[in-house]
C-alpha cells in the first residue's frame, strides 16, 4: 500500500496549477512504473515534459532540488523513455525532464520555483 503525504499533494497541487497557467498541458500526474513514479508529464511547445515536484515545509534539511538525486534523475529518464517510446510513440519527440521545488507552511504556499532540463538529455 503506497502511503500519500498531504504536504506532497498539496505541492503538485500547485505545481500543476503554476505550469498550466504558463501553458503547459498536463497529460498525466503520478504515473508509475516499476522504476519508480513521474509527477506530472505534460506538454508545452512541441515538448514532452516530464516533472518532478518536490514539497518542503522548510530549508532545514536542504532546498526541494537538493532532494533530487542523480538516480532520482536516471530514474525519471528511464520511466520518460518508456513513457514515450513503449506507451505514447505518437507524442512529441522533444523531450526533457524538468524540476518543481515548492515551500509550503500548513496550507499556504510560499514559494514555487522552476528548473527546465534538469536531466540534459
Amino acid at each position: 500500500m503506497r502511503i500519500v503525504n498531504p504536504t506532497a499533494i498539496l505541492g503538485e497541487d500547485a505545481a500543476c496549477e503554476y505550469i498550466q497557467k504558463k501553458g503547459y498541458r498536463i497529460l498525466e500526474r503520478n504515473f508509475r512504473k516499476g522504476y519508480g513514479e513521474i509527477d506530472i508529464i505534460a506538454i508545452i511547445n512541441s515538448t514532452l515534459v516530464f516533472i518532478e515536484v518536490k514539497t518542503r515545509s522548510s530549508n532545514k534539511y536542504g532546498t526541494p532540488f537538493e532532494a533530487i538525486s542523480p538516480q532520482k534523475i536516471k530514474l525519471l529518464v528511464r520511466g520518460a523513455n518508456f513513457y514515450k517510446y513503449v506507451l505514447h510513440p505518437d507524442l512529441p519527440d522533444e523531450m526533457r525532464v524538468d524540476a518543481i521545488g515548492v515551500i509550503v507552511w500548513g496550507n499556504e504556499i510560499l514559494s514555487i520555483e522552476h528548473l527546465e532540463n534538469v536531466s540534459g538529455f
